[in-house]
């Protein structure tokens, strides 16, 4: 029996180990489970190679828990006692002492120094043995022994065929990793795509109404997974099978991209586009990376272009660098290789059936949107191509590309200074009378009621020449595309002021919403009274619900404009009913706001261009009182106006028609509303 220690004369380097180099103690399975691989599979390659001339035979690796330890066995090339010196006893080639006298005030710095796989036994086990025996001809078993501390054993011991036996004897903080289902979960997590056979335990069946073993491995990995093959070797259905196998409870995905390249860089994969239920319904970190068949990590920022992390499925690359852990990615010329290659081989599979089957594609637009837009927001470069094939789709369910949605309306949706108008809907039902409105004009529009949508208008805006995009009711129909055409006769101010006067006394008290009333001549079959939203503020203010730097908008009211239609018949009503109704209160105010208005423009126009100190004090007095009896003079014939208008039902029910339409008539005012319409039937 040889006893030694393994290189640390100062410091004990397990507990360094379990503390820093693997931040999660479960993948120590998959660490020595990936081992086992590799010894059988360079086994193989000698055999390819004719310098194994024995007989193979079962190359399967077993995992089986019992009596406190955990045992992973293979039959793979095994060690000497040499190889254990050299690759156990000196840690993967570095001088423990050197080792430790580096790293011990910064033990993080370890990762990604050296190859410490086996060293993640000591997670979870207080011991570890390892039993080997070497393929090569005449070799003695041997078995290593060690508790965790810098000491060990390495003695000669029977072993009836090659490979190695690794037991672990569970510590009592990790006894959890002894339980079959536990055990069963991790190996379908990290090991269920391995190379080599892989079995635990043995397969079940019902018999006499209870489970029992059958003589069957229950083999928990598939060794030639889809991404491992042709595609000219695979049928859709194959595509689709191993998604459910992924995604169990996953809608059948749109579509898919199986990425194969060789140089100057090895990356294997099949990405899918999964379907979105919701906009609310995106999920990242769904893409698992492989290192040559062995899970790595679910997280692959910096691999992936973020916008499609949002996708699912596998990529797999023994050129991805990794941490002795492998589960940190590194920086390297090779990561940012292969995320513009994905980039660029999603852009041309997208292309390529909107080329080769447009109707596909359209049909499957509305859930392909999400991914698109995201990836022309944050990628120059995805954006350059995909403008080629990103869609525009409009109220009626047409779709358009950037360029054929420009020809279709530059010929009537340019204004008076050659912008290219968009006009654009959120929520057709609720915007349904503006859009009706724009139809009827001869104008287009765009349903722009995608999560993104507001960020890529802002985005377009700025990549298309001369191009503004605005939602139907920001304006009324006259004012969205401006051209210099005038709609009826504009009444006179002082009536203009009058109707303002009447609606803006009789609107409801709405939390954090401020209304702007105004009279504007928009045609006798135009809307009497209509609701309108200015499209800065309003973008603003949808803009700071997804970026937290814009809160200042979200905090403000929201301001609408309720315009009046000084064309329509009830419009003219309410004006000449008003000026009947109030004449003989309003004769006397008016009469006096007449003359203090003349007197206060006598005042100031005398005081032109003088210094406030050369302005007589008497003066100075006197137009304070003339505004203030001006302002009350105002407020008199406000209160005669609005003490009118608090009694016509017309006025209250053209208010409650324009909330109503935008869904702003709620609760006590939207029953006195409906009150009020049946006694007026």
């Amino acid at each position: 029996m040889q006893k030694g220690n393994i290189g640390v004369t100062t410091e004990n380097i397990f507990p360094i180990i379990k503390k820093f180099l693997y931040s999660d103690h479960e993948i120590f399975l998959r660490e020595l489970v990936s081992n086992a691989v590799d010894a059988t599979q360079k086994l193989k390659t000698l055999a390819s190679k004719g310098e194994f001339n024995g007989e193979l035979g079962d190359l399967t690796i077993r995992v089986k828990a019992e009596n406190d330890t955990i045992v992973i066995s293979d039959r793979g090339l095994g060690l000497t006692a040499e190889e254990i010196d050299k690759y156990i006893n000196q840690i993967a080639f570095s001088g423990a002492n050197d080792f430790l006298a580096k790293y011990k005030d910064d033990a993080n710095a370890i990762i990604g120094h050296f190859g410490l796989g086996f060293y993640s036994a000591f997670m979870v086990a207080k011991k570890v043995e390892i039993v080997t025996k070497s393929y090569q001809e005449g070799a003695q078993a041997v078995k290593w022994t060690c508790d965790g501390s810098p000491e060990f054993t390495l003695e000669e011991t029977e072993k009836a065929d090659r490979g190695t036996d690794i037991i672990l004897y569970v510590d009592d903080d990790c006894k959890e990793f002894l339980e079959e289902n536990r055990l069963k979960g991790l190996l379908n997590k990290y090991c269920r795509f391995l190379a080599v056979p892989v079995a635990f335990g043995k397969k079940k069946e019902w018999k006499d109404g209870k489970q029992v073993d059958t003589d069957e491995d229950n083999i928990i990995n598939d060794t030639c997974p889809i991404w491992t093959k042709k595609p000219s070797e695979l049928k859709d259905e194959d595509y689709k099978k191993f998604y459910r196998d992924l995604y169990p409870m996953s809608d059948e995905p749109l579509f898919w991209i199986h990425l194969n390249v060789d140089y100057p860089f090895n990356l294997t994969g099949v990405l899918y586009f999964p379907k979105i239920k919701s906009n609310i319904d995106l999920q990242k970190n769904k893409i698992q990376l492989y290192c040559n068949q062995v899970y790595v990590t679910d997280s692959v920022e910096g691999i992936v272009p973020d916008f499609l992390t949002l996708l699912h499925g596998v990529i797999d690359s023994p050129d991805i660098p990794l941490n002795v852990s492998r589960s940190y990615l590194q920086s390297d010329s090779n990561v940012k290789k292969i995320s513009t290659y994905i980039t660029k081989k999603v852009a041309d599979r997208l292309q390529s059936i909107f080329k080769n089957d447009r109707k596909e594609f359209e049909n499957k637009w509305d859930d392909l949107k999400i991914f698109i837009n995201y990836g022309m927001l944050t990628q120059e470069d995805f954006y350059s191509k995909a403008d080629k094939f990103a869609l525009f789709k409009d109220t009626e369910g047409k779709y358009y590309t950037q360029e054929e949605y420009k020809t279709l309306i530059s010929g009537n949706q340019t204004d008076k200074d050659g912008n290219l108008i968009y006009l654009y809907a959120n929520n057709r039902d609720e915007q349904y009378a503006y859009i009706d409105a724009a139809v009827n004009k001869g104008y287009n529009v765009l349903m722009m009621d995608g999560q993104l949508d507001v960020p890529m208008i802002n985005m377009l805006e700025q990549k298309l020449e001369k191009s503004r995009f605005t939602r139907v009711d920001s304006d009324v129909i006259d004012r969205l595309i401006v051209k210099d055409e005038q709609k009826g006769e504009e009444l006179k101010e002082d009536k203009r002021n009058l109707l303002s006067t009447v609606f803006s006394g009789q609107l409801p008290k709405l939390q954090k919403t401020e209304f702007h009333v105004e009279a504007q001549a928009m045609g006798e079959n135009a809307s009497p009274v209509i609701i309108t939203q200015a499209e800065y503020m309003r973008r603003m203010k949808e803009m700071a619900n997804i970026q937290p730097g814009m809160s200042f908008y979200g905090e403000m009211p929201d301001m609408y404009s309720l315009v009046l239609n000084s064309d329509h018949k009830l419009i003219k009503q309410v004006l000449s009913e008003t000026e009947t109704a109030c004449a003989e209160k309003l004769v006397p105010v008016e009469s006096e706001i007449a003359i203090l208005s003349l007197r206060e423009s006598e005042l100031r126009k005398a005081h032109e261009g003088k210094k406030d100190e050369e302005i007589p004090v008497a003066e100075k007095d006197e137009l304070k009182d003339v505004e203030k009896k001006l302002d009350e003079q105002k407020n008199q014939k406000n209160s005669i106006l609005n003490e009118y208008a608090a009694g016509n039902k017309v006025v209250h029910q053209l208010i409650d028609l324009a909330l109503l339409q935008n869904g702003m008539l709620k609760g006590e005012a939207l029953t006195n509303f409906v009150k009020r319409s049946i006694e007026m039937i």
